[in-house]
């Protein structure tokens, strides 16, 4: 019991130590992200990828690298894409781009893992959309999109005009504008970070190495470091099969990566895994209701192939050039000084100066402002279920804070 008790304190503040870590990152992403979507007209984006051509798929992975990282919302503004017209390459570069080359995401890697993983974030980003255009093109899915676009149906209201970004920059009303995607943002990602950042914590603390071992093929011992290619692809293999089955979207499962590549799974299994936000089973059922289960299946087909084909080549490509992370194999992401006094203690303080400013100008709008769009995706079982999963976080999280304030034991 006593041993239970520590552990469950070690893994409640080594959750709140990686959302403490990663903070400012968020905040600084959702910023930026709020304000390119309010003084950037998505009427024109959407107006821009009728077809699926080079220049409609590069403006389509712009416009997804500007926009939010939220696979849900990503998953909403795609549907939008795809039924004002939007090519299905286009449409899949979008998607592919709002979740795989944000910056926020970026930012919080850096802070988990490493600059390798940074570069493959982005890099392996455009190779997923590199490799989704190939398996469209040889697989020629005329038929099946005909019949997808008979069920979306047509969406007449895509009108452009409006105050210029200039305008909206110095006026009051733009930055309650910017206010309110600030805080929607936070709405649409705080239950899949809590969740994240929890599991995270508990893995860290009760998961030994030998289960990372088992579960994929070749991490830690004497070969981790330089695993054979049938180890590298069975890792490949079950980072997505493993992230299927969970409801945390890319942002909640950067700190379970870090823990992932610290127990010695190689860097293609952990790129393999935090490419798979789009291939958990609510996005399957979300897109199962926007396109039929025929559709979602395929769109499935493409992530999951894509993604382990892009896994392998940027681990190859970073071992050819002398480059490849080290796995763990004995590092501790928890022997960090989480709560340390330095440029990042400083970075979250006035960040949450800037979130309290801007959710004071929320609060002043928000009878007056339109809600709908970024959280409407989800179905109605996985908002129940998100929100469980999300009330046991936060009974477990104060409950091992409790523990270690006071040194509870089982005695």
């Amino acid at each position: 019991m006593d041993q239970f008790l520590e552990q469950w304190a070690e893994a409640a503040y080594t959750s709140i130590g990686f959302f403490w870590m990663a903070l400012w990152a968020f905040a600084l992403g959702y910023l930026i992200s709020s304000l390119i979507q309010v003084l950037v007209t998505r009427e024109r984006m959407q107006k821009t990828m009728g077809v699926s051509g080079p220049k409609s798929v590069a403006l389509a992975t712009f416009f997804g690298f500007i926009s939010s990282s939220c696979s849900f919302a990503a998953l909403s503004t795609t549907r939008a894409l795809f039924q004002k017209g939007a090519g299905l390459v286009p449409a899949m570069a979008f998607m592919l781009s709002s979740t795989n080359l944000v910056i926020e995401l970026g930012i919080v890697i850096a802070i988990f893992l490493s600059w390798q993983f940074v570069v493959g974030e982005y890099v392996g980003g455009l190779l997923l959309i590199g490799f989704a255009w190939l398996f469209i093109r040889l697989t020629r899915p005329k038929n099946l999109i005909e019949k997808v676009r008979k069920r979306l149906g047509h969406d007449e209201n895509d009108q452009d005009g409006g105050p210029s970004w200039k305008e909206k920059a110095g006026s009051l009303k733009g930055w309650q504008q910017i206010g309110m995607k600030y805080v929607m943002e936070w709405q649409m990602v705080w239950k899949d970070i809590l969740i994240g950042f929890t599991i995270a914590g508990i893995i860290s603390a009760f998961v030994p190495q030998s289960f990372f071992q088992t579960l994929f093929i070749g991490s830690g011992g004497e070969n981790a470091q330089h695993p054979g290619f049938l180890a590298v692809l069975a890792q490949v293999l079950v980072g997505p099969v493993a992230a299927f089955f969970t409801f945390i979207g890319s942002m909640g499962n950067i700190p379970l990566a870090a823990v992932l590549f610290d127990n010695g799974v190689s860097f293609a299994g952990v790129m393999a895994f935090i490419f798979s936000d789009l291939v958990v089973l609510p996005v399957l059922r979300i897109n199962a209701e926007y396109y039929g289960w025929k559709m979602a299946l395929y769109i499935l087909a493409i992530l999951f192939t894509c993604l382990i084909a892009t896994a392998l080549v940027m681990h190859y490509a970073f071992l050819f050039l002398d480059i490849l992370p080290e796995s763990g194999a004995g590092k501790d992401i928890t022997d960090r000084e989480m709560f340390k006094l330095n440029y990042g203690f400083f970075l979250n303080i006035f960040f949450l100066g800037v979130s309290l400013l801007l959710g004071w100008l929320w609060a002043r709008q928000r009878a007056a402002q339109d809600h709908g769009g970024h959280g409407g995706s989800d179905t109605t079982a996985t908002v129940w279920i998100l929100r469980a999963f999300s009330l046991l976080s936060v009974i477990w999280l104060a409950g091992g804070l409790i523990v270690k304030a006071f040194g509870i034991d089982g005695g």
